[in-house]
């Protein structure tokens, strides 16, 4: 007879084994793990989980993740508001304020073009970031997806369609982070002084 799991625990190995990174041995030892720990450390996480979603709201400006609308740099007087660096990820843009180089605004685009996956322009926040654009106070659009073939893709997309924006006949310049950052890297795994160099070398697109 097959020593059968109990449900609980099949459900959680479910529900890790949906998680970005996490197979069906890491989800079934982190799951006996929690057998493990106490009740009030499992209701402290349960309850975190919870909020996740309750206590936070994406910026109606950037997009970016956040508390309050409009987010802490949205609604930062000292910012330089004729740049937006555009971002992938959350993650990506912590990882560039870390760096404490770059003073200007985001946009995040939760996402980067990927036919593969059937991803395209409308299913992330682009039309957002013409918006804003199109405004006409923005003077360079930083693009800063990844260096990868998606990442590449999307920057190429972005600046195209930028540079047919123009407000009272002046269109943005659009610039890529620098070489710092090697190709195939993901942004959030960078480490300060490479960023800053990346943000110092961008070039024109």
């Amino acid at each position: 007879m097959v020593m059968r799991i109990p449900k609980a625990i099949s459900n959680i190995i479910e529900s890790f084994q949906k998680l970005p990174g996490i197979g069906p041995k890491t989800a079934q030892r982190l799951a006996f793990y929690l057998l493990h720990v106490p009740q009030e450390e499992l209701d402290v996480f349960a309850n975190a989980l919870s909020d996740l979603k309750k206590n936070t709201v994406l910026c109606s400006v950037c997009k970016n993740v956040s508390e309050k609308d409009p987010c802490p740099v949205c609604s930062d007087p000292q910012r330089d508001k004729s740049m937006i660096m555009v971002v992938e990820q959350p993650l990506d843009l912590i990882a560039i304020e870390r760096a404490s180089k770059y003073d200007g605004l985001y946009h995040v685009l939760h996402g980067a073009v990927n036919p593969l996956d059937n991803i395209g322009p409308d299913e992330i926040f682009t039309k957002e970031l013409f918006a804003r654009i199109g405004e006409g106070n923005v003077h360079e659009v930083i693009i800063a997806t990844n260096p990868t073939m998606e990442g590449d893709a999307t920057a190429m997309y972005l600046a195209k369609k930028i540079k047919e924006i123009s407000t009272n006949g002046k269109t943005p310049v659009v610039t890529r982070l620098g070489m710092g950052i090697p190709t195939g890297a993901d942004l959030e795994y960078a480490d300060d002084v490479t960023l800053r160099e990346a943000i110092e070398g961008r070039r024109n697109l």
